[in-house]
């Protein structure tokens, strides 16, 4: 579709001289930059997929750019509907809030966001990044719990959002990676000083730990175990000394002098940086998790849902 030069564009985006465009069509396009589909739109929108479709058509007709890409499944945003998307989100979002059935947020509130997640990472990383969003009227309803049965609630609808370790297979789930999170092998000072610190892991690798108590957050040692193969090219046959299926509980251990551990960095980044934990080893390519938000595409209506999402997406740049 051919584009207009810039001086014959009012602002906005829109052709110098148009009339206003209409809130209607850029709702419908946001569902559809959001759920990346016209199908799931329409039904966030409670409407047929011909007449998302002839909206989305009107609307760029009336910017005069082409917005979306049609794939075999869904369709994908063209560049300049992420330029869009970006200037609408928020006001429109604010204005969902209140253009409800009663319209007044104060009188119907939006419904609370079902958000689930690893328990340390919604702790350590997530709540704290959404307590502005809190004082703003999102209401939040966190679980913590494994990956795997809170896609599989996921996708029943139990939740809204869900913070994974993976990404999960399937087109019924979105998923954008979040944060990385780098794993670090760790122990006590006093650990630490008994065998020699950094340099002697460095020197004599694994075997620099024998006699050392592990700490892990389970039996089966997944955690280490890809440490030990990553780093280390071998395979760990040492058995864990204390499980707790808790890595901030593991963290604690670990720091009060039970052992060592591979925990992520960003769990333990205030005791290293105190001291209260030491850094046994730093390769130059330590194993790296990649997490992901995950969605239902077109699952709410809820403008909290995509204000949450949103807000983690921007704040996980940082972390």
């Amino acid at each position: 579709m051919r584009h207009r030069d810039s001086n014959e564009s009012g602002e906005g985006g829109r052709p110098g001289g148009a009339a206003p465009v209409d809130l209607n069509l850029l709702r419908t396009f946001l569902a559809v930059y959001r759920t990346g589909s016209f199908t799931a739109a329409a039904r966030l929108l409670s409407l047929s997929q011909p007449t998302v479709t002839t909206q989305i058509r009107a609307l760029e007709r009336q910017l005069d750019r082409e917005l979306f890409e049609r794939l075999a499944r869904g369709v994908a945003p063209a560049p300049y509907a992420d330029e869009l998307a970006s200037r609408i989100v928020e006001p429109l979002d604010a204005l969902a809030g209140v253009t409800g059935p009663g319209g007044s947020a104060d009188v119907h509130p939006a419904e609370p966001v079902h958000l689930a997640g690893p328990a340390e990472l919604l702790t350590d990383r997530v709540m704290p990044a959404l307590a502005p969003l809190v004082d703003k009227g999102v209401r939040l309803r966190v679980t913590p719990g494994l990956t795997e049965p809170l896609l599989a609630e996921l996708r029943a609808g139990r939740y809204d959002l869900v913070l994974s370790t993976y990404r999960p297979r399937g087109r019924t789930l979105a998923a954008v990676p979040l944060m990385d999170e780098e794993f670090v092998l760790v122990t006590a000072p006093v650990w630490a000083e008994r065998i020699g610190g950094p340099a002697r892991v460095a020197a004599d690798g694994p075997a620099a730990l024998h006699g050392v108590p592990l700490v892990a957050y389970a039996e089966d040692l997944p955690i280490v175990r890809r440490y030990w193969r990553h780093v280390f090219g071998k395979r760990l046959v040492c058995h864990p000394a204390v499980t707790m299926p808790a890595l901030n509980a593991v963290r604690n251990a670990v720091a009060g002098g039970t052992g060592f551990s591979v925990l992520p960095r960003y769990l333990c980044a205030a005791e290293l940086a105190s001291g209260a934990l030491v850094l046994l080893h730093d390769p130059d390519d330590p194993p790296i998790n990649t997490g992901f938000l995950v969605q239902r595409p077109g699952s709410s209506g809820n403008p909290h849902v995509a204000l949450v999402r949103d807000h983690l997406m921007e704040i996980a740049r940082d972390w």
